[in-house]
């Protein structure tokens, strides 16, 4: 893989070089055997700056949540290394393992699956802070959580309910209070809107935006929605079957998608002009997305990419390379297909 640019900042946090999580196929009745693998994670380098958010979008089955948990030590890397705050977490377990995780912390996809039922919101915030010694004193504990109920913007009275008896966006707020009960430095929030109401969405993120603000967190966004991702990261990660595919600012990404999937990808985010949408150009990709325990030799995308070449595209696999200052593409023909030598056609069409 090639070497990774800097964040933007002097100060990295999270650092992930060549990770990668593949998961046994086991066949048999009395002895399992491993006849294949399932490719969730294949070769992923990126770096996360201090104090900012880091947008990781893809399709689903595209190896994203998997990578996400590798970040956490949630699922143990098969290969590579994943390094928080200059230490490396990949052969870390045990206690050592348990004492780092207070500095991350995880806000799930589906807030009513991720609370215990069982528990009111005051057993779930305090848990976690017992488990890593911080609920010693009653006081200091009963003003913690008000504190952290006022930062998510519940009531004080919301500590003796359940779970059940809040909506959708609310028992969000929970789990985000329940992530920052312990004071993390970096929280991974793995499709935190996706199970809400549009309405509720923007709510929800424009409260991390305000926490990240408040306690200085680093974010991992994952999603699927790249409008979700617009407007809340610094940079964004664009992965493909595994693999990242494109990475850049935010910005830049959306302007000028230089990666065929990312291109793809953004052409089907509907415009609300709609002079602009009917004159914009739409790729559409052909077929589905290949399996993860068979993926397809040389660029992991070309079976579906517009601008596939005989050359190259299906034999060798393209690095993660920089193309522009920050702006890092894994395409063999990256700057043939901005520059308009190559055309699109063959594998997708274009309308």
């Amino acid at each position: 893989m090639s070497e990774v640019t800097d964040a933007g900042s002097d100060e990295v946090l999270v650092e992930l070089d060549d990770v990668e999580v593949h998961f046994p196929i086991k066949r048999g009745v009395v002895l399992d055997r491993t006849v294949g693998h399932v490719y969730a994670v294949d070769g992923v380098s990126l770096r996360i700056a201090r104090g900012e958010t880091y947008g990781l979008v893809g399709e689903s089955g595209c190896g994203k949540s998997t990578l996400g948990r590798a970040v956490l030590r949630l699922e143990k890397p098969t290969a590579g290394k994943v390094v928080f705050d200059g230490t490396d977490l990949s052969g870390m377990r045990g206690e050592k393992l348990r004492q780092m995780r207070q500095r991350m912390q995880m806000v799930f996809q589906d807030p009513l699956s991720s609370l215990d039922p069982r528990q009111s919101v005051e057993a779930l915030l305090v848990e976690g802070m017992r488990a890593h010694g911080m609920a010693r004193d009653k006081e200091h504990t009963d003003k913690r959580l008000r504190e952290l109920l006022s930062a998510v913007g519940l009531p004080s009275t919301s500590l003796r309910k359940y779970p059940h008896e809040f909506s959708g966006g609310q028992r969000q707020r929970i789990g985000i209070a329940r992530a920052l009960s312990v004071g993390p430095d970096l929280v991974v929030a793995d499709e935190p809107v996706s199970a809400l109401d549009v309405s509720v969405q923007a709510q929800v993120l424009n409260l991390l935006e305000e926490l990240q603000s408040q306690f200085g967190l680093t974010y991992l966004v994952i999603a699927h929605d790249l409008a979700v991702v617009r407007h809340i990261a610094d940079r964004v990660g664009v992965m493909y079957l595994g693999g990242i595919v494109e990475e850049s600012t935010s910005d830049n990404l959306y302007a000028e998608p230089m990666h065929p999937y990312s291109k793809a990808l953004l052409s089907a985010v509907p415009v609300p002009d709609p002079v602009v949408e009917d004159e914009r150009e739409q790729i559409l990709l052909s077929g589905d997305l290949p399996s993860p325990a068979n993926p397809p030799a040389g660029c992991r995308f070309h079976t579906r990419c517009p601008w596939a070449q005989r050359t190259r595209c299906g034999s060798e696999r393209p690095e993660l390379r920089e193309i522009a200052p920050g702006h890092r593409v894994a395409c063999h023909f990256a700057e043939d297909i901005r520059d308009g030598k190559l055309q699109p056609g063959g594998a997708a069409a274009v309308v």
